[in-house]
């Protein structure tokens, strides 16, 4: 079971914030680039922890949980656009703390609502100058974490992203491969779609990005 210190991460970060940098226009076949947490990222995750939230009460030994994720980030102009852990060539990305990573951002929230755990906001405060520019597989790795002391392994996972621009389907299979990396899951139990917002409101006109995600965990 998860323990209130395993919550809570307490050494600082030397993230450096991000820079708005235009772009040259991307090749018809962009090479993507699997993001990698850095040193000080990780070394973060395995610090000393102190807490930072009131510790959260154990929850029933239930055969199976569910859990729902949903986020949304504004799009502006060169700013990268990472989704589930990939660099996806856009002249737009998300305005966020930390990378903006709508996709793994929602499979958190979605892991912890489960567990019946804080949300992403409240163990990895936007106010938290460590977070500024973070890597988002950092968060799934604390949050899969705790999935694995509370005596849970995921069942299955269903998730859909919604944007107009660009297309996923290029794109899906290797977003899904490293979503399955990070959840330490097989490819049969995890799921991934992509849909327009038929051109109405922000996401329909590109002018940001959402995800919905439901997972089942399964008692060990």
């Amino acid at each position: 079971m998860a323990t209130a210190s395993s919550l809570f991460l307490a050494s600082p970060v030397a993230n450096a914030p991000r820079t708005r940098v235009r772009s040259a226009p991307s090749p018809a076949r962009p090479s993507l680039r699997l993001r990698q947490p850095s040193p000080a990222v990780a070394a973060a995750v395995q610090a000393d922890h102190q807490p930072a939230v009131a510790a959260v009460p154990k929850p029933p030994a239930l055969p199976f949980r569910v859990g729902h994720g949903f986020d949304l980030h504004r799009l502006e102009p060169d700013l990268p656009l990472i989704i589930g852990g990939i660099n996806i060539p856009h002249d737009r990305g998300c305005d966020a703390h930390s990378d903006g990573d709508v996709l793994l951002h929602c499979v958190v929230d979605a892991i912890l609502g489960a567990l019946g755990l804080p949300d992403i906001g409240q163990i990895f405060p936007d106010s938290d100058p460590r977070w500024k520019g973070a890597d988002s597989s950092v968060f799934m790795r604390e949050a899969v974490k705790l999935m694995h002391e509370a005596g849970y392994e995921l069942g299955n996972l269903d998730a859909t992203l919604i944007l107009q621009k660009p297309k996923i389907s290029p794109f899906k299979e290797t977003i899904r491969s490293n979503l399955c990396d990070l959840l330490g899951a097989d490819p049969s139990v995890v799921n991934l779609k992509a849909k327009t917002h038929e051109k109405v409101d922000s996401l329909g006109e590109n002018r940001s990005i959402a995800a919905h995600t439901i997972v089942l965990l399964m008692r060990k």
